[in-house]
């Protein structure tokens, strides 16, 4: 009888023992399956090339981008996957994890089959401003056709995670956000100086946001821009007054130090704080009040945080690539990146958030300064191309209204007046193509027809098929040579598929991810799927991206 009493007893202890042993392990396993920051905070930095990274990698300080890097996981080989490489589609890809093919935000701005003119990407006549009497409220994200990461946690949330964007942009805030965010807040410059949102999110501005207009904080960035440190420092730039620069109003030469406060009047007001990097100092100024005043990261619920700094777009294209006003923009918003991880660390916990930075696109080299070096490089000069193509339309259909638009490197054709003189749409759109091959500066050009049957191995081909919307792009699309750009000769521009524009930097920092690097391919497209495999979310249904993998943990 003993013996059986101890057989039971040891039975039972075994039992026990594998039970926990099986408890442990699901739990494990629960565990690794997703985890659950407090926070996901999203960066987007406006036209910030990969090599900025590198470029300027020894003036960085320690607890900015070099933080980042030692402690995340960064993709070294970053690039977007199609074209038009603009702001709109580079924030609405990242958000989506897909490109323009599918969440239909084909440029900033593009020709409206429907109603014949052009529209904004985010303009939206049906809502109101909020916290301006002007009209630049009328923003909303209705163009936007799929559903963004945020608006997938908040769906996977029941709502109860928080979505907050911030900008100085309208569009970057928008589309960054979604169509469920609780609010996305751009800046109003000009006589203002004000954040705002519009009745698409929400009838009146929140106290906090309208006690911080109040405060006048604007006033505190209209100051002069000098350089971070001593002009001998910056030798990974240009000198100081370089003839590829454009001029701010009121400035004879482009040369430090900015007095903002003598040139606001005719930089049109506080619109010229964009201008500086005192931009992307007040757009963390007022990230860091969102956090604070909408309790981000403060629950067991994750929010979302989206960050874009735009003030690194407006500089680069007034002082292009190599100028040294866009070292020391990056040398302080180093600072800024600094110092909104401590505020994170503080405020959620060192290990309590996931974030990820990117850019929305890259730029161009000055072309001017291109040629003075020996290095291929040009400037086409679209007024007269338009001109031409119009007569050429006059002379070869009877009607100059067959060529109803060019926009963003393409063409739209009037179908219905082709179809009244005879002519099929393919015999046109070839000799529109036969046409345009004629002028210099042109490298490709391909009919809508051509572009659905691309060869996914020519990355030229493969990143316009991407950028293709059936219904919203046009009916010819035509590619500059490398280098090539249709601006001014001081300053630059994007929006090409051209490596200088597609690659971009892409760090993953904090919960859950694993610390490393990779010099795989990866694409814009892929960061959306890679924060919701981390979350355990569902990605955006249109999502094309891939997880990348080997940056979770």
């Amino acid at each position: 009888m003993l013996k059986k009493k101890l057989f039971l007893f040891h039975y039972v202890l075994i039992l026990m023992a594998f039970s926990c042993q099986n408890s442990s392990s699901y739990q494990s396993h629960d565990q690794e399956l997703f985890v659950s920051p407090k926070l996901v905070v999203g960066i987007v930095v406006d036209q910030m090339r990969y090599d900025y990274l590198t470029r300027f990698w020894d003036d960085y300080g320690q607890n900015g981008f070099r933080r980042l890097v030692a402690n995340g996981f960064t993709a070294k080989n970053h690039h977007f996957d199609y074209i038009q490489t603009l702001t709109g589609p580079g924030h609405a890809s990242v958000a989506t994890g897909t490109t323009p093919r599918f969440h239909g935000i084909i440029a900033n701005d593009w020709f409206d089959k429907d109603t014949g003119s052009s529209v904004y990407c985010v303009e939206d006549a049906a809502v109101q401003s909020v916290g301006t009497d002007s009209s630049y409220g009328q923003k909303s994200p209705h163009r936007l056709q799929v559903a963004t990461l945020a608006d997938q946690n908040r769906l996977h949330t029941q709502f109860l995670g928080k979505t907050i964007s911030v900008s100085i942009k309208d569009r970057a805030a928008i589309l960054s956000g979604g169509h469920t965010a609780n609010a996305a807040y751009w800046f109003y410059g000009k006589n203002e100086g004000r954040w705002i949102t519009s009745s698409f999110y929400r009838d009146s501005l929140p106290s906090w946001v309208q006690q911080y207009n109040q405060s006048g904080f604007a006033d505190e960035y209209v100051k002069q821009w000098d350089l971070l440190y001593d002009a001998s420092n910056y030798t990974e730039s240009d000198e100081d007054n370089s003839p590829y620069e454009q001029l701010l109003k009121g400035k004879k030469a482009p040369v430090f130090p900015y007095d903002l406060e003598a040139l606001k009047s005719q930089n049109n007001g506080y619109s010229i704080i964009s201008e500086t990097p005192y931009g992307n100092t007040m757009t963390t100024d007022f990230a860091i009040k969102a956090i604070q005043n909408e309790a981000l990261g403060q629950d067991e619920i994750t929010d979302f945080l989206t960050v874009s700094y735009s003030s690194t777009d407006y500089i680069g294209h007034n002082f292009g690539v190599n100028s040294i006003e866009i070292q020391d923009t990056y040398l302080r918003l180093d600072q800024d990146i600094a110092r909104l991880l401590s505020f994170l660390d503080n405020q959620v916990g060192a290990n309590e958030y996931v974030l990820y930075l990117t850019s929305d696109h890259g730029v161009s080299h000055v072309p001017s300064f291109l040629k003075d070096v020996q290095i291929p490089a040009g400037y086409f000069n679209e007024r007269n191309f338009k001109k031409q193509l119009k007569m050429f339309a006059k002379n070869t259909f009877g009607d100059a209204a067959v060529l109803k638009n060019i926009s963003n490197k393409q063409l739209f054709l009037d179908h219905t007046l082709l179809a009244l003189s005879g002519i099929s749409l393919q015999e046109a759109t070839s000799l529109f193509v036969e046409e345009i091959y004629k002028y210099s500066g042109i490298s490709r050009v391909y009919t809508s027809e051509q572009i659905m049957h691309f060869n996914p191995l020519d990355k030229i081909q493969a990143r316009l098929l991407k950028g293709y919307h059936p219904k919203r792009s046009g009916d010819v699309w035509f590619v500059f040579e490398p280098n090539t750009i249709s601006y001014s000769p001081r300053g630059t521009t994007h929006g090409s598929g051209y490596s200088y524009d597609t690659h971009a930097p892409l760090i993953f920092y904090g919960k859950g991810i694993k610390k490393g690097m990779t010099s795989e391919p990866t694409y814009i497209s892929d960061i959306s799927p890679t924060i919701a495999s981390l979350l355990g979310i569902a990605a955006s249904s249109s999502s094309t991206g891939n997880v990348i993998a080997k940056a979770l943990d």
